[in-house]
């Protein structure tokens, strides 16, 4: 590929493909919270008879953690939610994957692993140094 070609922006299939990925995430995320935030409310009550086989699991683990760990767990899991629907505006504006430090596209295996991402690799790693 000749630098005169290079990509500036992914395309509209591969932001639908994303857009996909991260409405999954934001889907598992949801969850997630909820179960933490339910397992906050929950944690003088042991009964666990309305609560499926994934909560019944997290709460026998969750014995052993604190209200204010899981409620930072809680506050960590909605930041993570409100970066994806981010990263979901940024599809819709066809921004998405455009690294906001060096303008160029970010790799889209990094995108995959971290879909709300807004800088590449290097970038991340030249802030850090």
């Amino acid at each position: 590929m000749s630098s005169s070609k290079t990509k500036t922006r992914f395309s509209d299939k591969e932001l639908q493909e994303f857009k996909d990925l991260i409405n999954k995430k934001i889907s598992e995320a949801k969850e997630h919270y909820n179960m933490l935030v339910g397992s906050l409310s929950h944690t003088d009550d042991h009964g666990t008879d309305d609560t499926g086989r994934t909560f019944n699991m997290m709460e026998d683990g969750s014995e052993t953690l604190s209200r204010e760990e899981l409620a930072q767990l809680a506050s960590r899991q909605e930041k993570f939610i409100m970066n994806l629907n981010n990263a979901l505006r940024r599809i819709e504006n066809k921004t998405y994957g455009i690294c906001r430090v060096t303008g160029k596209l970010i790799n889209k295996e990094r995108l995959k692993l971290v879909p709300h991402a807004t800088m590449s690799i290097e970038a991340k790693n030249a802030q850090n140094s």
